[in-house]
């Protein structure tokens, strides 16, 4: 029976890895399917900071991704499954096109993202995914805070300063200040506290976009 499968973790815990790393699996056993993300850093494809990556449909906000789902299976005779990269970006009925892949086509579907933004908030596909998932699992690549503890949240620094307001998506500061994130877990992200020793952040330059995919 196909199910919808979750998969979420903070930056940094090898969710673009595993994603590619199920895409790849599922396609050497002969099963037709489609590899997505949005805003990846490579731009349609999936790319993982190891070093590793594959060309990937590019999930924009009016995408109907029940139609293309449909559409390869009319033209591959079948379709057995999608992955899902960068999964808290979509829109949240996209997500509701996800769960009717498995519910009507039969199709199993692995998406994969974070949790919260920066802000400490769900994102709105990750909420909706939340609801509808039949499974939800959390990646077990623990990343960690400069404190040594495990990673919690996504912090978003400006100027080496954390910040908790802000758009979600910041493609470039017009005002050119240097935009980086960090790995905190819950007690530093709430304090605002960077460590003994500053500018050891995960360093990304542009948006909230680029520090998911610093990961992933």
């Amino acid at each position: 029976m196909a199910v919808l499968r979750f998969s979420f973790g903070t930056m940094g815990s090898g969710k673009s890895t595993l994603a590619l790393q199920i895409h790849h699996n599922l396609l050497e056993r002969g099963l037709q399917g489609i590899l997505c993300s949005q805003l990846d850093r490579s731009g349609g494809r999936v790319s993982s900071a190891l070093g590793v990556s594959a060309d990937a449909v590019e999930v924009g906000p009016r995408l109907d991704l029940f139609e293309l789902a449909l559409a390869v299976a009319s033209r591959r005779g079948r379709i057995d499954y999608l992955v899902c990269d960068e999964a808290q970006f979509y829109r949240p009925e996209q997500i509701d096109q996800l769960a009717r892949i498995v519910d009507d086509l039969g199709a199993d579907v692995f998406a994969f993202g974070l949790l919260t933004s920066f802000q400490g908030e769900l994102f709105e596909g990750t909420k909706r995914l939340l609801e509808l998932a039949d499974e939800r699992v959390e990646v077990q690549v623990e990343a960690r805070c400069w404190c040594g503890a495990r990673a919690t949240h996504n912090a978003r620094l400006v100027d080496g300063v954390q910040v908790y307001d802000g758009k979600l998506f910041v493609v470039d500061d017009p005002e050119d200040h240097r935009v980086s994130y960090d790995l905190r877990c819950r007690r530093h992200w709430l304090a605002g506290d960077a460590g003994p020793v500053d500018g050891q952040a995960i360093v990304q330059q542009g948006s909230e976009v680029e520090a998911a995919q610093h990961v992933v």
